[in-house]
């Protein structure tokens, strides 16, 4: 039996290993783009022989190609060039929000392959509607995906509430309450598709994916702790510290949108008084400028258009909801000290009007004296930082740490 188990222990710990390994040559040739088998070696500290047998594997996966001749600079025979495929495992995200559906495939690269967005307001619909609405627009996309030779091994959802463990806890906005989203969404998904194999679906805040496609994909340059906020009709946050995600204790952190500005402020969906959201999110905006806040997107591309034409009350009202804005984001900014604020959502295209009145509260209230020391702070999120793309490439860094695993995938 003592036999038995060290050999079960020995097999486990090769397994382990070289389940390590294949995930650090894959992570290799992503970080240098295109590279030879040779110069993989001596990157990873490992034979040549080795990294051989894991790129055949790779290649075996489809997760890696390799095409081409180049030259190593040195005697020898020229090595062929390795680099990310793009066919094979790709990532889907699928962004549920107030007043549209977006899905997104992202191939093992982090270019965006397919995405379809549907404009619909879910509030007041029963979860269950809203959620296969989406399985039946994610099952076009997983179609569009197989015409491009791309295999989905995955799907995120991207939430706006409190998420934790596949159940949105509350969405206020939504009017959703302990809804079991990702196990919901996985059987309408899995009946639309009777003949395809289940795909894993995992699930989170709409901020925080949203932050970390920030992150991968936006223009940070090295920074890497940084307070994300993303305005639409609520008014969602999420913390980076170091590259990882801060969660807090449950789960819930970076619910920035309600936070009081005002104890004797409006009343607000979470039943509270004065959030931010009641100030700055996207109804509270149009309102204020003399828009109609039923109007959406279209009521923010009015918003702009008033706002750059110089019109008092757009303007006014940017400026207020900026303001409002500062005093929140000054408090984090004490609390955490981030190395930069970014703005997403609609807060992005409206950066110009926030910007001067947020800046000032955050030039006044920062308690170190330092928020301009190394340049200007706050910034807008670049085109790439969006929830379902964030969604997406969750999945694709799961398949970038341990490739074998979505291999039956």
């Amino acid at each position: 039996m003592k036999n038995h188990l060290t050999s079960q222990a020995s097999k486990a710990g090769h397994e382990s290993v070289r389940r390590h390994n294949l995930s650090l040559v894959l992570r290799t040739v992503r970080d240098e783009g295109e590279v030879t088998r040779a110069r993989v070696a001596s990157l990873v500290g490992l034979t040549r022989a080795a990294v051989s047998s894991l790129v055949e594997e790779l290649l075996a996966l489809d997760c890696v190609s390799e095409s081409g001749k180049t030259s190593s600079g040195s005697a020898g025979r020229p090595g062929t060039v390795l680099k990310l495929s793009r066919t094979g495992p790709a990532g889907l995200g699928v962004e549920i929000n107030i007043d549209y559906v977006s899905v997104c495939a992202v191939d093992l690269t982090g270019t965006d392959r397919v995405r379809v967005t549907e404009h619909t307001d879910h509030r007041g619909v029963p979860p269950a509607e809203v959620l296969a609405h989406a399985a039946r627009l994610t099952n076009r996309v997983i179609a569009s995906t197989r015409e491009q030779e791309l295999r989905v091994v995955g799907v995120e959802l991207a939430l706006p509430g409190l998420v934790s463990g596949g159940v949105v806890r509350q969405a206020p906005n939504l009017g959703w309450s302990r809804v079991a989203a990702e196990g919901i969404f996985g059987q309408a998904l899995s009946t639309l598709r009777p003949a395809g194999r289940a795909l894993a679906v995992g699930s989170d805040n709409e901020a925080n994916l949203a932050a970390l496609a920030e992150l991968w994909f936006g223009g940070l340059g090295g920074v890497r702790t940084f307070l994300y906020l993303t305005g639409e009709i609520g008014v969602g946050g999420a913390l980076v510290v170091n590259g990882e995600m801060m969660r807090g204790a449950h789960g819930f952190a970076g619910e920035i949108g309600h936070m009081v500005v005002d104890p004797q402020g409006p009343l607000c969906r979470c039943g509270a008084h004065g959030c931010l959201e009641q100030y700055a999110g996207r109804a509270a905006l149009l309102r204020a400028a003399g828009i109609d806040p039923d109007t959406g997107v279209r009521g923010i591309a009015e918003l702009e258009q008033r706002a750059t034409a110089g019109e008092a009350r757009a303007v006014g009202a940017l400026h207020e909801a900026g303001d409002r804005l500062g005093v929140v984001l000054a408090g984090a900014v004490n609390l955490f000290d981030p190395e930069a604020v970014v703005l997403g959502g609609i807060y992005r295209t409206l950066m110009p009007w926030l910007e001067e009145s947020a800046d000032a509260q955050l030039t006044a209230r920062v308690v170190s004296g330092r928020w301009h020391e190394n340049g200007s702070r706050l910034r807008a999120s670049s085109l790439s930082g969006d929830a379902a793309r964030g969604a997406a490439a969750r999945v694709v860094h799961e398949v970038l740490e341990n490739p074998a695993a979505y291999a039956a995938r």
